[in-house]
């Protein structure tokens, strides 16, 4: 099977699900930046598919403005625009304070095990990560925390905006050349607080925590825009 080829063993539907979940966290570190054509028979061969499956994965990525299909063109991943991502930020704002009240989940000892890890990541990294490395780390808090709603809905509206605008703080970094010591440090400071939270039984503290961190992101977008 191809380098990167899903686990055969798996259903049609997670076979899309893990080949969509690459092809996005490519797009958001970078890999894929603005302007780059996707080859559909390239990808479909790198993830041993057919086109028709691969044809589909582009599709679901074009619905959410990750990618856009040129006619005479092909597939191109998209470019941010600002207005459009504040837009975004400001309903992930108020969509995120609903995760502690619609049909929240009370973590158990596995979930807080992989905070507890996350929260390791995130002090190793303190003087030695990069934009990148932040930004992985990031995604794999926002899927950790995104498990404490049962509500599939809300959870599916959050997950699209939060890849809406993921790319931004990222392009954001490295042509501000932010401290990232300072990045670091809220952000460890900020999971240790949804960890008291949790310990608590406060999910709705842990959603308003996860609130004012997307509203402080907003406004440092919108000071540098400035």
């Amino acid at each position: 099977m191809a380098e990167g080829a899903p686990d055969a063993g798996l259903t049609v539907k997670d076979r899309h699900a893990l080949m969509h979940d690459a092809l996005r966290q490519r797009i958001c570190l970078l890999d894929y930046p603005p302007g780059t054509q996707l080859s559909e028979i390239t990808l479909a061969k790198e993830f041993g598919t057919s086109r028709t499956p691969m044809r589909r994965v582009l599709a679901r990525l074009e619905e959410e403005g990750l990618v856009q299909s040129v006619h005479g063109v092909g597939t191109l991943v998209t470019d941010a625009n600002l207005t459009e991502l504040e837009q975004a930020y400001r309903l992930r704002i108020e969509l995120t304070a609903l995760t502690g009240t619609l049909d929240p989940v009370v973590p158990d000892a596995t979930f807080m095990a992989r905070l507890d890890d996350l929260i390791a990541r995130s002090s190793a990294m303190a003087h030695s990560g990069t934009p990148r490395s932040f930004t992985e780390l990031d995604m794999d808090v926002f899927q950790t925390l995104l498990e404490l709603t049962a509500n599939e809905p809300l959870r599916q509206v959050l997950e699209r905006l939060y890849y809406q605008t993921k790319r931004i703080w990222l392009v954001r970094a490295i042509k501000a050349q932010l401290d990232l010591q300072d990045e670091y440090d809220i952000f460890r400071h900020e999971l240790e607080a949804i960890r008291i939270a949790l310990r608590s039984g406060d999910l709705n503290a842990v959603a308003q925590i996860q609130r004012a961190h997307i509203s402080m992101s907003l406004n440092r977008l919108l000071h540098q825009r400035d």
